[in-house]
């Protein structure tokens, strides 16, 4: 009896061992990874689609403000990055990584600079737009006396000419700021 309660013992304790050894199963895929045309739904009060939340698209793994700058600036051309809000006769375009990269800040302004000579120009439009974004962060503005890239028009590749040249005015003026 002494010996079937050990070796039961022994059993689940090996069991717990090989189970606690094996870590956590691989996250999941995001469908919408998989999907041409669906959209990614938005959180939040613009939120107003069908699909999976935008929470989704985050990087699985990034250690600084850089790191997850880096995965965003990399999905800049990806065009099934994005989600849409409003209703059906006001539907608009929410650019995942173009926001994020707005939201990160400071961090992501250099990235986006050398992305910025793009021959994409979808993926130029949202360089563009990020650092639009991006240059707006505050710890970046009480450098720069408030200076950020401002464009007249976004989200429009027939102003990517444009405002290239205004992207890289502002760079001149204000690279300095960016150590």
């Amino acid at each position: 009896m002494k010996t079937q309660q050990t070796m039961l013992y022994a059993l689940l304790l090996g069991g717990a061992l090989l189970t606690g050894c094996a870590g956590n199963p691989p996250a999941p895929e995001p469908e919408a990874l998989h999907a041409v045309d669906g959209p990614v739904s938005q959180t939040g009060p613009a939120a107003n689609t069908h699909s999976i939340p935008d929470t989704d698209w985050v990087p699985p793994l990034y250690i600084s403000p850089e790191e997850e700058a880096s995965y965003y600036v990399s999905r800049l051309s990806d065009r099934r990055f994005v989600s849409y809000y409003g209703d059906r006769d006001n539907r608009r375009a929410f650019y995942i990584a173009a926001e994020r990269l707005g939201d990160i800040g400071l961090p992501a302004v250099p990235l986006l600079y050398a992305r910025l000579n793009t021959q994409d120009e979808y993926e130029q439009m949202l360089v563009l737009y990020a650092l639009q974004l991006a240059t707006q962060d505050p710890l970046l503005t009480s450098k720069t006396s408030g200076d950020y890239v401002q464009l007249p028009s976004v989200l429009s590749p027939e102003s990517n000419a444009e405002n290239v040249v205004i992207a890289q005015q502002w760079w001149q003026r204000n690279a300095g700021y960016l150590n």
